[in-house]
């Protein structure tokens, strides 16, 4: 009976840490090279974060290219700029020929500009050299920016027995062949074409009898955003990319745009948190203060302007005090209605399901507000009733907490739309900004609704 080896998942431990650093110490170069060669390259490339830049330089210098290129894409931004400046340019040139035009041409963008030409001039092979100096001259955040330039192509006047064989020359060169595409004689894309379907196709019959002129693309100057939401919504693991004149460039695959959608969630969540700039939690203190001090300085004139309220309410306060004791009750409810109604707002955005007119989405918020607001509202009521055994004030902060409510959810649904409409990123409508604006009307409505009913 066979023994069927366990899957067991890579777990980063102290003790592998340790193991790592003690030969690497000690230059037991071959018990190091059979100890990594055990785990994937993203594991390895893990590994090499916790190490001590000396260790993780040997490392990479010790092992293949091969396999040293694919570490690479995988460190850490900030280890592997070090790392990238302890290596040669020809070293540099030997560890991005062996990776896919795509990601060379983000390993060598990460370099300064004189590095990059010196890199660049390193690069062996004349074809790979040309195309990666082509993608790097694509404006970032375009699909350009993303694209791969090997792919499996056929052209249409191809028959099946010489498309196979031209193929299997081309495959050598992609690591996944998610797709061949379909090109005529200048080179246009005009459809794609399956591996199922060119396998129990006859020899004889030509790629165009047997190709599917159905085929999703993108140009070469969409918003990286847009890909992501096309290769999304079809459930694609690649997509073609074209120019103007519909010629085939290139491919975007699925591990790209993953890659994007990660990208955007965690500017969003900063957004969303109140952090103005790209952080991590290894920058530099003076890096996090930039990024955090904008919106904490806005928090602080939102405390400064519901001061200048309150003040103006002296006498409200002087008569009843309870009212006082409600207030941050009132601002946190404005507060968080703001930010639910932003963040489905803003992630309906974000998945391209936010459709019709900006009135029906107000309305329907205005509603839903309303709903939550009289809920609550009578449960304020009854509370405030029995403890004070006052129904007008009872009534005055129900009331006001149900117009606070409505308010704070139509501020939350419009703000994030007008920013979208503006060509603003609508994740700020979710973070500090929403919660200071909607504080400040919460209790500006409280108070003056306070005054109405209360006759003062």
């Amino acid at each position: 009976m066979i023994e069927e080896k366990e899957n067991i998942q890579f777990e980063l431990t102290n003790e592998l840490i340790e193991k790592v650093e003690l030969l690497v110490t000690h230059n037991e170069d071959k018990e190091l090279k059979l100890l990594l060669k055990e785990f994937h390259y993203a594991d390895v490339a893990e590994i090499l974060d916790e190490l001590d830049l000396d260790d993780s330089i040997y490392v990479i210098k010790l092992l293949d290219s091969e396999t040293t290129s694919d570490i690479l894409t995988e460190l850490d931004e900030d280890i592997r700029e070090k790392v990238l400046e302890n290596l040669s340019a020809k070293e540099i040139a030997e560890e991005v020929e062996e990776l896919d035009t795509d990601d060379a041409a983000d390993i060598i963008a990460e370099l300064p500009e004189e590095r990059q030409a010196e890199v660049i001039s390193r690069i062996e092979d004349e074809e790979h050299r040309e195309e990666i100096t082509e993608l790097l001259t694509y404006d970032k955040d375009t699909a350009g920016s993303l694209m791969a330039k090997e792919l499996v192509k056929v052209y249409e006047t191809w028959t099946v027995a010489g498309c196979l064989r031209r193929i299997r020359s081309q495959a050598k060169e992609v690591t996944r062949v998610h797709s061949i595409y379909v090109v005529d004689k200048e080179e246009k894309l005009i459809g794609r074409l399956s591996l199922k379907d060119l396998i129990v196709a006859k020899s004889e019959q030509k790629i165009a009898e047997i190709s599917n002129s159905n085929v999703d693309y993108v140009n070469i100057n969409d918003d990286v955003e847009d890909v992501a939401k096309v290769m999304v919504k079809y459930d694609l693991e690649a997509i073609p990319v074209i120019d103007d004149k519909h010629t085939l460039l290139g491919r975007i695959t699925i591990d790209d745009i993953v890659d994007v959608l990660k990208e955007e969630a965690d500017k969003d969540y900063q957004l969303a948190a109140g952090i103005t700039q790209d952080v991590e939690a290894d920058d530099s203190i003076l890096e996090l203060t930039r990024a955090r001090l904008p919106w904490l300085f806005l928090g602080l004139v939102g405390g400064i302007g519901a001061f200048l309220i309150m003040k103006n309410f002296d006498d409200l306060f002087n008569e009843y005090v309870i009212l006082f004791l409600f207030t941050p009750l009132i601002a946190a409810m404005a507060g968080n209605v703001g930010v639910q109604s932003s963040a489905i707002i803003v992630q309906g955005l974000a998945n391209d399901d936010v459709k019709g007119s900006i009135n029906n989405r107000l309305i329907k918020e205005m509603f839903l507000a309303a709903l939550n607001g009289i809920i609550l509202a009578i449960f304020l009521f009854l509370f405030v009733w029995i403890y004070k055994n006052d129904i007008y004030t009872a009534l005055a902060i129900s009331v006001s907490l149900v117009v606070v409510i409505i308010v704070a959810g139509i501020i939350g649904t419009f703000v994030p739309l007008f920013l979208d409409k503006r060509g603003i990123d609508p994740a700020i409508a979710t973070g500090p900004f929403i919660t200071t604006s909607n504080d400040i009307f919460g209790i500006l409505i409280y108070f003056w609704i306070a005054k109405l009913i209360l006759g003062i």
